[in-house]
């Protein structure tokens, strides 16, 4: 268990007002989130999850010492339903369950306040915030003054008159200066500057395209939001006007949301809030159960003589706390859920971060019942375990379960065959099985039977599974009817902290890592035609192999959960990266519905397109010759023909011929160029989508199951295998054609909800560009605006040429585009190209320096950051010519689109809670970059495409509204 999290002996505020006893109201509920998202996954000598309780019982302790308060009272909120629900059923209806681990944390987290004699408090019915809300004005009116220990900006309607917030984030106070800084009016305005802006955290609808900035501009010009209302007709601006007109209602419902009730029955009366000496002998007791054995250590050190603590001084130490800037550093980096990383001097701090080198090496066949329950018991016992499945195939949808491998401490392994047969056991033609006389099966436990053992440890909440790309054994285990749980991955450690740095598979990680070469597939199973699959390798091959995976999972687990810490990449991963594991591996063994007879009428359409083209093709070209030959389309083009444009290869002697060659050839007008582009876009759609297409439907679920890999872009983007469902072309008719393919269940729609133009969004927000925001807020036109001010045309003589042109600099600016690449898709020459790429940069020239600044960090670091935190890096920024011009481009668009995928994740990991809450049946089924799909039963739609559209828009605050847009059909083709 590693030590407190916490070093930091600067106070956090001030000393508090003179003028009476003053009153410091915690606000419970934010510290947990933060508590949790702090600390890796820990569990107590029970199994029981511990992480966020450790966070809080230091963060709880540090502001006892340094508050030195002597009225105190931790709020908790009670249940998600309370008394807005009853007049406006969607609020809050978004929010995901808090995650599995944290659940049971809950009840510990009140006996830590307990434990420590303070108040704690909730009412059922209320939030925390109604509760701090009344306390607060109890005590003013008692001339307290009143101390609101919290980040929450809903707390801020509260500032003034006495009451100010503490920011335990970054440690500053909260006074009426802070709250107009952040609202732009004072804190009795803040309601309803919320109200007109809305907060699609919490589903609080407001007014649809006024932001907080516009909101207070209105607020501060009428007054209070019932004066404009009142007054809406008289607004100048159409759209804004009508928005008001129309939305009025639901700006008084979200007012009501926003507003803190002040007069709720409190349980205990403000008197009674008292910081009261701790029981020793209780608080020792509850620190011994849940295992904090650093902490109960300085605590006994701290004992005075007659058995309670020592005075505030006494607490700080107990809790960890040091001295200096970096212990202030450390500890708002706790507070705001980022990661922490224990200072290298305080020697207990590494007592977890030392990586076990086992003297001996324990592989074990388990090959009988009463063998696998005593390795149950001790992966309960240990409380971490790691596994890994062997199987007969690599697509989870299509393989059989082979044999389970665990590790329940470094060096110590075992393999559990489930389903071998004797190598020497003949196939039939068919590749089924004929025993005949062949040796029996090799002794092993029945898979059902093995399974059913295993349940209690792979299903046990406080008992950590820890796998290497787990999302394939979660699927394996699913398949059988277990859910593992709770999960974590070394695969995606490895990439949090390092995407697009190096690989992130198992043998690479333990050479990098532990200095380890593992034991190949390809050493057990053979390569080429001689390879056997894993049913057929012998039981002590099988053993060594597997039994390595888990061990080596193990030991690079207790290496990266550190490193995950102290790369503060905490957060990422535990609120994006992990949860989406679960998410992925339910989407994919969904899967999608192919009609086959659509694909056969689709290559039977491309095959004449084919021959059509290739006939022309020869007859330009005099004579016949294979189309489909690289090296004889080059003789055509440039010995026969005796076109530029091309380069021999000084390997082979051949002309190149590859789209570029084509590309330029065919802007020159060369006809036979273009057919042949034409010919081999219909050939790559024949063979790479409605010839095998058909192939990779599974015969028992009649569907099609991709893959999608979680950590092979160095932007956190998925990338979709086998078959490559993201690569679709979409940009032809005859690509679109395809999805045709992908239909609904009888019953049931295909929706397809995507983000609007949201790498624009991130674009605009990142590089910090004001017209853009304002635009987007505005719900303005934005390839429209931009053509008018790169242009200067006014809106109404746009035309849709000028705004075509202005499209393409808009999404060609984001990925780098140069004059010549311009000039090519708007068909213009580059010089004119150039001459709009200029006028753009002049228009905005925050871009520019967004740019210049962002290619400037990856040089200096190596890498650049989403905007949630995500760290892609960048390979080849130091290095010269064209390498190092592609890689500044790439970082000029990782930031952009990582922040997209990272959206989108948070949106996926949401939406299956939501629609449970909801009572809807609608199952996701791809994600496509920013759009996902679904099939939705056909009763559901509207309740589904509200609900899916709230949850994306809602996924993150990037400062600029996010907007999803839903459409339905039979198929994905008319859904999109």
């Amino acid at each position: 268990m590693p030590t407190d999290i916490l070093t930091a002996a600067s106070p956090v505020a001030p000393p508090p007002p003179a003028d009476g006893n003053p009153l410091y109201l915690v606000d419970g509920s934010g510290f947990i989130f933060r508590a949790y998202h702090a600390l890796p996954p820990l569990s107590r000598p029970d199994g029981t999850p511990v992480n966020a309780v450790m966070g809080f019982t230091n963060m709880l302790m540090r502001l006892l010492a340094e508050l030195k308060a002597e009225a105190v009272a931790v709020i908790f909120d009670s249940k998600r339903i309370n008394f807005r629900n009853e007049f406006y059923p969607d609020y809050k209806a978004h929010r995901p369950d808090p995650p599995e681990d944290l659940r049971p944390q809950f009840a510990l987290i009140r006996e830590a306040v307990e434990a420590f004699s303070l108040p704690c408090i909730e009412l059922e019915g209320y939030e925390a915030d109604d509760l701090i809300a009344t306390y607060a004005r109890q005590a003013r009116a008692l001339g307290r003054p009143v101390t609101i220990v919290s980040s929450d900006k809903d707390l801020m309607q509260l500032v003034g008159d006495g009451i100010r917030m503490l920011d335990p984030m970054k440690n500053r106070l909260i006074g009426p200066d802070e709250v107009f800084e952040k609202f732009g009016v004072a804190p009795e305005k803040v309601v309803d500057v919320q109200a007109l802006a809305g907060d699609s955290v919490d589903n609080v609808p407001g007014v649809p395209g006024i932001g907080v900035k516009t909101a207070a501009q209105l607020i501060t010009e009428y007054g209070s939001l019932e004066v404009l209302l009142e007054r809406a007709a008289e607004i100048k601006q159409a759209g804004r006007r009508q928005k008001l007109i129309d939305n009025a209602d639901m700006a008084r419902i979200s007012k009501r949301l926003v507003q803190l009730e002040e007069n709720a029955p409190v349980p205990v009366p403000v008197e009674a809030l008292k910081v009261r000496e701790p029981d020793v002998n209780r608080l020792l007791s509850w620190l011994g159960v849940q295992g904090f054995r650093s902490i109960i250590a300085k605590v006994k050190a701290e004992i005075a003589e007659d058995g309670t603590l020592a005075d505030g001084a006494a607490i700080s130490a107990a809790a960890g706390t040091g001295g200096g800037e970096q212990g202030l550093r450390d500890l708002r980096a706790a507070l705001d859920g980022r990661s922490y990383a224990p200072p290298a001097a305080a020697p207990d701090a590494r007592e977890d971060a030392h990586i076990p080198r086992p003297a001996t090496v324990e592989y074990i066949l388990v090959d009988t019942e009463e063998a696998l329950a005593a390795w149950v018991a001790e992966g309960l016992e240990a409380g971490v375990v790691a596994l890994d499945t062997e199987t007969d195939g690599l697509t989870p949808m299509r393989a059989n379960l082979v044999g389970i491998s665990l590790a329940t401490r470094p060096g110590r392994a075992c393999y559990i065959p489930v389903a071998h047969i004797d190598p020497s056991t003949p196939k039939d033609g068919a590749g089924g099985l004929d025993f005949g006389d062949a040796a029996p099966p090799p002794r092993q436990i029945q898979a059902a039977r093995a399974l059913e053992i295993l349940r209690p440890l792979l299903e046990h909440p406080g008992v950590l599974k820890v796998g290497h790309n787990i999302k394939f054994d979660w699927q394996m285990f699913a398949k059988n009817g277990i859910k593992v749980d709770p999960i974590d991955d070394t695969m995606l450690r490895s990439y949090v902290i390092g995407g697009g740095r190096h690989g992130h598979g198992m043998d690479e990680l333990a050479q990098r890592h532990l200095g380890i070469t593992c034991i190949t597939y390809d050493e057990v199973t053979g390569t080429g035609k001689a390879r056997v699959t894993f049913d057929r390798v012998p039981l002590d091959k099988a053993t060594s192999y597997a039994a390595e995976d888990a061990d080596i999972t193990l030991r690079l687990w207790h290496v990266l959960r550190h490193d995950v810490l102290a790369d503060r990449m905490v957060t990422v991963y535990e609120t994006i990266d992990r949860p989406l594991i679960r998410v992925v591996a339910d989407m994919e063994m969904e899967g999608v519905l192919v009609d086959r007879q659509v694909l056969r009428e689709l290559s039977s359409d491309f095959a004449k397109k084919m021959v059509e083209f290739e006939a022309d093709i020869q007859k330009l070209a005099g004579r016949e010759f294979n189309v489909g030959s690289p090296k004889q389309l080059g003789e055509i083009l440039f010995d026969e023909m005796k076109l530029s444009g091309s380069k021999k290869s000084s390997k082979t002697g051949a002309w190149s011929t590859d789209s570029s060659v084509l590309e330029e050839l065919a802007d020159l007008g060369i006809p036979i160029a273009q057919k042949v582009l034409d010919w081999r876009q219909f050939q790559k759609l024949k063979s790479t989508y409605t010839d095998t297409l058909g192939e990779q439907i599974n015969p028992v679920t009649g569907r099609v199951h991709t893959s999608f890999a979680l950590a092979a872009t160095s932007t956190g983007r998925l990338s979709s295998t086998d078959p490559n469902l993201q690569n679709i072309p979409i940009r032809t008719e005859e690509g679109r054609k395809i999805r045709r393919a992908f239909v609904a269940a009888p019953g049931h729609r295909i929706m397809s909800v995507d983000y609007s133009q949201i790498e624009l969004r991130i674009v605009a927000e990142m590089a910090g560009i004001p017209a853009l925001q304002q635009a987007f807020r505005d719900g303005i036109d934005i390839h429209a605006m931009t053509a008018s001010q790169v242009f200067n045309v006014p809106l109404d003589q746009m035309t849709s040429e000028i705004r075509r042109r202005a499209k393409a600099i808009n999404f060609g600016i984001i990925y780098g585009i140069s004059s010549f690449g311009l000039s090519r898709q708007l068909g213009i020459a580059p010089g004119e190209a150039g001459a709009f790429i200029k006028a753009y940069f002049e228009r905005f020239p925050e871009l520019q320096a967004y740019m210049e600044k962002t290619k400037a960090e990856a040089r200096e670091h190596g890498f650049v950051r989403t905007l949630l935190g995500r760290k892609c890096w960048i390979p080849g920024i130091q290095e010269k010519g064209a390498r190092k011009a592609y890689a500044e481009r790439q970082a000029i668009n990782a930031p952009i689109q990582g922040t997209a995928a990272d959206i989108i994740k948070r949106a996926m990991i949401r939406l299956p809670g939501a629609l449970a809450d909801a009572g809807l049946k609608a199952r996701m089924l791809l994600q496509v970059h920013d759009e996902l799909l679904f099939e939705v039963p056909d009763a559901e739609v509207e309740a589904t495409s509200t609900l899916v559209r709230a949850v994306m828009e809602g996924a993150a605050d990037i400062g600029i509204p996010l907007v999803a847009e839903a459409g339905t059909g039979a198929s994905w083709a008319e859904a999109h």
